[in-house]
């Protein structure tokens, strides 16, 4: 019996404190019918927007409308000099690429300040048997596609790239797009062979994007 009763008390008690902590605030005023009492009540409001860093190259999400999603298609740019043409320094048009003929979107989405883009390689591509290519021969071009400023193009080395810096304005915010296109510089007769491919012998490339 002397638990039931204190059960009761205490589920008592918890009710009473549940509509205060419903409400955010209560103002009782009272006065004559002739006074013009007045009361007042306040409530608080916060917004917390999430660091948002997008970077696309290739094949991937919408970005213009606010969008952003991941994707995670990885494009691969095939170049095939005509046979004779090896080495002659006429530089050669890729294929492939979201935008075709060895063209790539490239995009950067931020809201949090300056940012920095480099890539990577793991060294020169390779056929596998010894023979290589330097990434140096790979060439990008960056062209209007629809922000008023272009994204540039880091310059592709066998290893990490110089940083391009995109500084941001003052509202810290930072959208920038352009067509990446790339051409093999076809300058040194090599032994033949397929260099690189699908994430081997040194093919691929990681393009980073960093901010505070």
């Amino acid at each position: 019996m002397k638990t039931s009763i204190a059960l009761k008390s205490l589920l008592g008690a918890g009710a009473l404190t549940l509509p205060l902590l419903a409400f955010a605030e209560s103002n009782v005023q009272t006065g004559a019918a002739t006074a013009t009492p007045g009361a007042t009540a306040h409530l608080d409001f916060s917004i917390v927007i999430p660091k948002i860093l997008y970077l696309r190259v290739g094949t991937g999400s919408g970005y213009t409308t606010g969008a952003l999603t991941s994707v995670n298609t990885i494009d691969l740019i095939t170049f095939s000099p005509a046979a004779g043409t090896v080495g002659n320094g006429t530089a050669v048009a890729g294929t492939g690429g979201d935008l075709t003929g060895g063209v790539e979107t490239a995009a950067i989405v931020s809201n949090s300040g300056n940012v920095t883009l480099n890539a990577t390689a793991s060294g020169a591509l390779s056929n596998g048997s010894g023979d290589t290519i330097p990434f140096t021969q790979i060439n990008t071009v960056a062209s209007a596609l629809t922000s008023g400023t272009q994204l540039p193009a880091p310059t592709l080395t066998n290893g990490t790239s110089s940083n391009v810096l995109l500084t941001a304005p003052a509202t810290k915010l930072i959208v920038q797009d352009a067509k990446w296109t790339y051409s093999y510089a076809n300058a040194s007769n090599v032994p033949a062979g397929t260099y690189g491919g699908v994430n081997v012998n040194n093919g691929r490339v990681t393009y980073t994007a960093t901010m505070p």
